[in-house]
């Protein structure tokens, strides 16, 4: 060993990394230092038959020459980055390889990435969750007026006698919520494709009319009375009939079933609507209920919040979206009777239009 080979083998052996010497001529290995031994195990006699170990990983594209690459090693199952260098001198010239130890980087990136595939399936699988959660509270409560519907229609068909006119009418209820149950499926898929409801100016007292008569039903058999107070000189809205129909449904129904512990001849609902300034329209629906504790007031439109013991907590927070999609406001109120006071405002339609 001359002179210059003992100074680089000197100068490879004070170095942590894994570094061998090949003579580019013969191919053979010149050197190693000790790192290169210890992470090798043995040593190679030729440069080819130390690399026919390893599987390259190409070198970018826009780098064909490149001297810098990775490889994986199949026996050890570990990455490495191998950098070859040139070493020139008077004597001739020599191959120097430094090596790094790859393994544990590449295992977190892989870790990573599972880890980033676990969460985009996580991800995935809550908007599905969200999505069914949404559309089973949305066509529940038509559903459950259906059943009613029918309910009292079987009863009417076992007693004898009956006129078949309160047996029609019943039935077309539950006909007109069964097309309403349609009708919020066909909206949430067209929402969930388009992001862009269907407006359309409503006279607001008819639909609150029709509301109030698809939950008469469900109102009867909890003993409640539903009282529409007049309404002269409403104006139209501009807003989609599902939408703002179903936020309806929800809140009376909601004050319909916050009544089931007051006395029965005191459980009536009231609904108003009236013209406000700054062109709003608000409504209101009053329950003779105990009311909501001031300790849940803060929470009441948190999503998943519910004080119902079969509740899903989603309701209010879908009308409260609703309501400000159409550029109005949802708000809680304490009633003077001890009741609650839930309330929203619209714009009407002449304001949107301008």
């Amino acid at each position: 060993m001359n002179t210059f080979t003992q100074a680089l083998q000197a100068v490879c052996d004070s170095l942590p990394t894994p570094c061998a010497v090949f003579d580019p001529a013969s191919d053979a290995l010149v050197l190693a230092n000790p790192a290169f031994g210890r992470e090798f195990e043995a040593l190679p006699n030729t440069r080819a038959g130390f690399e026919q170990q390893f599987e390259r990983v190409s070198p970018p594209e826009d780098i064909p020459e490149a001297q810098r690459f990775e490889v994986f090693c199949p026996r050890s199952s570990r990455w490495y980055a191998f950098q070859w260098s040139v070493l020139r001198m008077s004597e001739g010239t020599l191959t120097l390889l430094s090596a790094q130890n790859l393994t544990e980087r590449m295992e977190t990136s892989r870790q990573h990435r599972a880890l980033q595939e676990q969460l985009l399936s996580s991800s995935r699988a809550m908007s599905v969750g969200e999505m069914t959660t949404t559309l089973a509270h949305e066509i529940n409560q038509p559903l459950a007026t259906i059943v009613n519907c029918l309910s009292a229609a079987r009863t009417m068909l076992a007693r004898s006698g009956e006129t078949a006119q309160p047996l029609r009418e019943a039935l077309d209820l539950a006909l007109e919520q069964a097309e309403q149950a349609g009708a919020v499926v066909a909206r949430i898929r067209e929402f969930v494709r388009t992001r862009e409801p269907r407006r359309e100016v409503l006279a607001l007292a008819a639909l609150i009319e029709h509301v109030v008569q698809l939950q008469q039903v469900d109102a009867q058999k909890h003993r409640a009375r539903i009282i529409v107070e007049p309404m002269p000189d409403l104006p139209d809205v501009l807003v989609d009939r599902i939408m703002i129909g179903q936020v309806l449904t929800n809140l009376v129904r909601n004050g319909v079933e916050a009544m089931r512990t007051t006395h029965p001849a005191q459980r009536a609902l009231t609904i108003s609507a009236r013209r406000e300034a700054e062109c709003r329209v608000v409504v209101r629906i009053v329950d003779q209920g105990p009311g909501v504790p001031a300790s849940d007031e803060a929470q009441l439109f948190t999503p998943f919040f519910t004080t119902k013991p079969q509740g899903m907590g989603i309701g209010l927070a879908i009308c409260r979206s609703i309501v400000e999609f159409h550029g109005g406001q949802l708000y809680f109120e304490r009633a003077e009777s001890g009741g609650s006071v839930f309330a929203f405002t619209l714009p009407q339609a002449q304001a949107e239009a301008a």
